[in-house]
């Protein structure tokens, strides 16, 4: 029988086919019928551009039905899914070009003629377009195709999608995620969060990363559910939608925002069953907050690009802020390196990634000896079994649900005229959770400013890593082994953003 995740889906089909399985902020609808055809439409034109299992397909386009039928149908065709962030430049792209070696790219048609040139010195063989709106070459080409019938088939440890995270090194690694890994957790969270007949999903999140595109929508493809598909987190929109909507899940972000929106009541919650937060620690003010002026209490969970979800809080028991609840079934968890309770994460299960594209290097440095997964997160593992994250023992910063690695925004700036060293750490943002800092030390006084570094950047780094504050000091504290204190920075800079 093949393993490939879109025959779980396929299984999983409404017994009405006009059922809506994406409706959008402006009501265009798109049904479960629908997706056999449109993906299978989108698998042919793959196979015809010469896409074969196995080869990778690349995406840098915008939140729209038409993104995720372009998924589906590399899953259809046994290809290797590449979401990238459209946020990325184009040097940015062009890196994730050369390391992964897709066969297509498709990107926005804004866009295409500056990543043309990349695409072309990685070897891509094809450049397609997609917009927001749906229209765009890939439409066009694959219209009037013959819809493919069946999926290829897969083995368990074939991979279906490559995402990047970054590294010790600062430079992205790509994580291979099986057919297996996706299907053993949207199996575990599609039971342990209770989905049912009637669930509708509200879905305001990017579908370039974990959050998005797997752990909801895998979970609303398993139940058949409707999905509420808004272009982005716009509090006012999303309460406008609250009241048909039974699941939703976000970044903390979302939930201080609409903890702060006057619209937010219980009786607007009144068929919601379940809030679901995760991408970054979610502050216990922001829990008793949203909790009050709605009267639910946040479900948060906890994962990994590498793992995919690892622990929730339960659905039916106590929900507590600042643990991650228990580890989910069939993922199991220790602590290496414990001192006083709290040690480096470890895991091992169905979910865990195969490793890092062209890096085995990289991927046997995040595997202990005996094959568990070294997260690099601090963690306290409680008598009942609950996990409470205690901090990062990597260098990693979670701004606004996204991942943001500072090493590389470091050497961007190292790089500037004027600049003799810098460090970029996380700041506590009232919204984002955390903010991105830099912390310059200049060769000269007046050298360079907190204008220019950021003038810098632009261009270099996705707008999301370009540091929200920009601080010049004499030097850096480091440790007698020359070690950067960044804890000392943080400190130093701790009420930056206010509370």
């Amino acid at each position: 029988m093949s393993a490939n995740l879109y025959d779980l889906f396929t299984s999983r089909l409404p017994a009405d086919p006009r059922t809506t399985f994406l409706e959008t902020g402006d009501g265009a609808k798109l049904s479960y019928g629908d997706i056999e055809a449109s993906a299978g439409r989108m698998t042919r034109l793959l196979g015809d551009l010469g896409v074969k299992p196995g080869d990778r397909v690349a995406a840098q386009v915008d939140k729209s039905p038409q993104a995720v039928l372009l998924y589906l149908a590399c899953l259809k065709a046994g290809a290797v899914y590449l979401p990238l962030n459209p946020a990325y430049t184009a040097d940015e792209i062009g890196y994730f070009l050369g390391d992964a070696e897709p066969r297509v790219l498709v990107c926005g048609p804004g866009v295409a003629a500056a990543l043309t040139a990349a695409a072309e010195a990685a070897g891509v063989g094809h450049v397609l377009t997609l917009g927001a709106d749906g229209s765009g070459s890939l439409s066009e080409q694959s219209a009037g195709l013959e819809p493919r019938a069946g999926a290829v088939e897969r083995e368990t440890d074939d991979l279906a999608a490559i995402l990047y995270t970054s590294g010790t090194t600062g430079r992205p690694k790509g994580a291979m995620i099986t057919h297996a890994n996706l299907a053993s957790n949207a199996l575990a969270l599609h039971r342990i969060w209770g989905w049912r007949d009637g669930d509708v999903l509200l879905h305001a999140l990017p579908i370039f990363h974990v959050h998005g595109l797997f752990v909801a929508l895998h979970c609303a493809l398993l139940n058949a559910s409707t999905v509420l598909f808004l272009a982005r987190f716009e509090a006012d929109a999303v309460i406008e939608v609250l009241p048909r909507s039974t699941v939703m899940m976000g970044v903390p972000t979302f939930y201080t925002r609409l903890a702060g929106h006057p619209g937010l009541t219980p009786e607007l919650c009144a068929n919601m069953r379940l809030f679901i937060s995760g991408s970054a620690p979610l502050g216990a003010e922001t829990f008793r907050a949203f909790e009050e002026r709605s009267g639910h209490r946040i479900l948060e969970r906890y994962g990994m690009t590498e793992t995919g979800m690892i622990a929730s809080n339960p659905l039916n028991g106590e929900r507590l802020p600042s643990t991650v609840g228990f580890p989910l079934p069939g993922v199991r968890v220790r602590l290496a390196g414990e001192d006083g309770g709290i040690g480096i994460l470890e895991i091992t299960g169905p979910n865990v990634f195969k490793g890092y594209w062209g890096k085995e290097e990289n991927t046997n440095e995040d595997f202990s000896p005996d094959g568990w997964f070294i997260t690099g997160d601090l963690a306290a593992i409680g008598g009942d079994g609950r996990v409470s994250i205690a901090g990062r023992g990597k260098d990693m910063i979670i701004s606004g649900g996204l991942n943001v690695y500072p090493k590389e925004i470091e050497n961007q700036i190292d790089g500037l005229d004027g600049v003799r060293e810098s460090a970029v750490i996380g700041i506590h943002h009232p919204d984002l959770g955390e903010a991105v800092t830099a912390v310059v030390v200049a060769d000269a006084m007046g050298a360079i400013s907190e204008r220019s570094v950021c003038q810098g950047l632009d261009g270099k780094l996705a707008r999301f890593k370009i540091p929200k504050r920009v601080f010049f000091i004499d030097e850096l504290p480091r440790n007698a082994m020359g070690k950067v204190q960044k804890a000392q920075l943080r400190e130093r800079f701790a009420d930056t953003f206010g509370e």
